[in-house]
């Protein structure tokens, strides 16, 4: 009963940026968490950053200093804003949600494409 809509992807240059937004609906009391997650074709998914319902935030190595999480607990929804993009950030981004009740949620996820 957790619906996550996912937006903002598109096709950028590098060193452009791109914001995404994912907004979490359904019977929702409560979210522990949100995240972005990212699969690049033949890889596995990682984490891209995650922010707790206490604003605490975690990212990625490789996007520390160029990509931002938020968060609206008003309006369930979750922000990516990613600046300074590369090629190499090119991938599917998932939203993530932990829902206090509810299994782990998934979006359906958004192309980010970064050309050279």
């Amino acid at each position: 009963q957790v619906q996550l809509v996912e937006s903002g992807g598109g096709l950028v240059q590098a060193g452009g940026s791109l914001r995404l937004s994912c907004a979490a609906s359904g019977s929702i009391f409560s979210i522990n968490a949100m995240g972005w997650y990212r699969q690049a074709p033949g890889k596995q998914r990682e984490l891209v950053a995650r922010i707790t319902s206490g604003d605490n935030t975690n990212y990625a190595d490789s996007v520390k200093g160029r990509f931002t999480i938020s968060g609206d607990n008003a309006k369930n929804t979750v922000y990516l804003q990613m600046n300074s993009l590369k090629p190499e950030d090119t991938a599917v981004y998932y939203c993530n949600a932990a829902v206090p009740g509810f299994r782990e949620s998934w979006g359906q996820g958004t192309q980010v494409t970064v050309s050279s």
